[in-house]
């Protein structure tokens, strides 16, 4: 792989003397993210088009950004997508942030040869229902969309819903003292609730709840409130059937078969980044022995593995974050099925995370990552109120605010961008990419000539992943010989499939030509770009 990392390190030196132009200091709610990508394809109509693929129940618009040279949708292509959790807003501002960083940069070099290579698609907020409880009267995480639902299987919908206890626009926990409670404080922080250890012979004293009021008289507190269906539960691969926020089906959201039907239509797309709880670029993924049952692909395959490394080793590298947390497995994420089932390259990241050391509680943890960097608004003091479900008991409200623990402040949002365009433009330097080598003519007597060659892989990333080798939404490589007039192909096929190649992998053709002049050959695919060379015959 000599030459495709050589040919990789000239792309990112350039890259990395880019400095992003964007000096936001506050997330952006949905009309404004959408208002910031109209002008993006207005102040770059040559290189950056913005289309609306569906509108939410929440009457929301899933918008598209592309970007590129040429004939876009003929040459390989990356797709990024924000907003795959709805909670997660720092990814509609990575994804956005990328392309506008991206369009920028368009004039430089190496990112103009960039874009004459690889479109990029970007979809900034797939989610644009939840993400804007963050931006609410009353925020609390929010993964779901605004289609009413019957969460608790009860034959009615919203009838427990959140409510502020303490008036402070908030949705965090209730505490309540009771001996029967299975909660007890952290002897690592005070300020946090923790299920008793019984092996270490602890009972608990408190009962936690979600702050607000049973309604519905069920034990269970805001279980039933508006909405909905998690985008990032409603794909095919690993749908859970029957699951919490999963849909009445897979691909049952407008939004979630628009986003699928976009990438099935795009054959060119060889690579998915997203942002959100899923994560192998932290934790690359590993295979197992048994990573086929069938035909069925139930783990990363051996050499998409190598790539997944590779691309993790890159992360780390560009964007010096360590310690990842442990990944989030998922049912019907859109991670998952974007390598299983799409069969591309699918790389997912929160895109920030603090360290959590070995024992310690992921709360206690935050509270302390926290008080070090200054982030003095992420706690709200337990503070005693009345409770209609619980007369005469104590009960107090109190927790780490929503959204703290897996949104970076602000103002750190624009160094978070730079660090991903970086690595993101990094990566797709890597993109699979054909040449000819080893072209030979030899004349065989009689007017007749034999034609060879090699088709030679110069990228890094294999021209499909294994995964997607037998995948129908993965266009099959071919070659192709045109002969002129006058000119018989004795041998050879006219057109024949092109395997698989990994990065710096040939595969080699002859054919036999009867008559002078000239034959033309063409290789490819939509997702490695198509190549061209005309021979004389003489």
């Amino acid at each position: 792989m000599k030459n495709p990392l050589k040919h990789l390190i000239i792309f990112t030196s350039l890259f990395f003397t880019f400095s992003p132009a964007l000096t936001q200091a506050q997330y952006s709610d949905y009309l404004t993210m959408s208002q910031k990508i109209i002008s993006l394809g207005k102040e770059y109509p040559s290189l950056c088009s913005v289309k609306t693929l569906v509108k939410t129940d929440g009457g929301k618009e899933i918008q598209a950004i592309t970007i590129g040279t040429g004939d876009k949708d003929n040459k390989p292509a990356i797709a990024v997508l924000g907003g795959v959790e709805g909670s997660y807003v720092l990814g509609p501002e990575l994804a956005f942030g990328f392309a506008s960083s991206l369009l920028h940069a368009a004039a430089n070099n190496g990112t103009k040869e960039l874009l004459d290579k690889v479109t990029f698609y970007i979809l900034p907020n797939v989610s644009p229902d939840a993400t804007e409880q963050f931006f609410a009267g009353l925020r609390y995480e929010r993964n779901i969309n605004e289609k009413s639902t019957d969460n608790d299987r009860d034959f009615l919908t919203g009838e427990d819903p959140y409510e502020d206890l303490n008036h402070d626009g908030l949705i965090t926990q209730i505490r309540v003292r009771d001996p029967e409670g299975s909660w007890v404080i952290s002897k690592e922080d005070n300020r946090v609730m923790v299920p008793a250890d019984l092996s270490k012979g602890e009972t608990g004293d408190y009962k936690v709840f979600s702050e607000g009021i049973d309604n519905d008289h069920d034990g269970k507190f805001n279980e039933d409130g508006e909405g909905g269906v998690d985008f990032n539960r409603n794909f095919t691969f690993d749908y859970e059937q029957y699951g919490l926020n999963a849909g009445l089906y897979p691909v049952s959201e407008p939004e979630v078969k628009a986003v699928a039907d976009f990438l099935y239509d795009r054959f060119n797309v060889y690579a998915v980044f997203a942002f959100g709880p899923q994560d192998n670029l932290g934790h690359p993924l590993k295979a197992s022995d048994n990573s086929r049952s069938g035909r069925r692909i139930t783990s990363i395959l051996k050499s998409d593995e190598v790539i997944n490394k590779l691309v993790s080793e890159k992360y780390h590298d560009i964007t010096g974050a360590k310690g990842a947390p442990p990944a989030i497995m998922g049912h019907g994420d859109f991670m998952d099925w974007a390598y299983y089932h799409y069969g591309r390259y699918s790389f997912s990241t929160p895109g920030w995370w603090f360290p959590v050391g070995k024992g310690e509680t992921r709360e206690a943890a935050f509270l302390k990552y926290a008080a070090s960097h200054n982030m003095n608004d992420v706690f709200v003091p337990w503070t005693e109120t009345g409770h209609p479900d619980f007369p005469g008991e104590k009960v107090e409200v109190g927790g780490i605010k929503p959204f703290a623990m897996i949104n970076p402040p602000a103002d750190t949002v624009p160094v978070l961008i730079e660090k991903t365009y970086r690595f993101i433009t990094t990566i797709a330097a890597m993109h699979p990419e054909l040449e000819f080598l080893n072209t030979k003519i030899e004349d065989a007597g009689e007017n007749i000539f034999r034609v060879s060659l090699d088709v030679h892989n110069k990228g890094i990333f294999a021209t499909c992943t294994e995964a997607g080798d037998r995948n129908i939404w993965t266009r099959i490589m071919r070659i192709s010989i045109e002969t002129g007039k006058g000119q018989v192909l004795l041998s050879g096929d006219r057109v024949a499939r092109i395997e698989r190649l990994e990065g710096d992998r040939s595969a080699s053709y002859s054919w036999l030509v009867s008559g002078k002049g000239q034959v033309k050959i063409k290789a490819g695919a939509l997702n490695t770009g198509t190549i061209t060379t005309d021979i004389e015959l003489k």
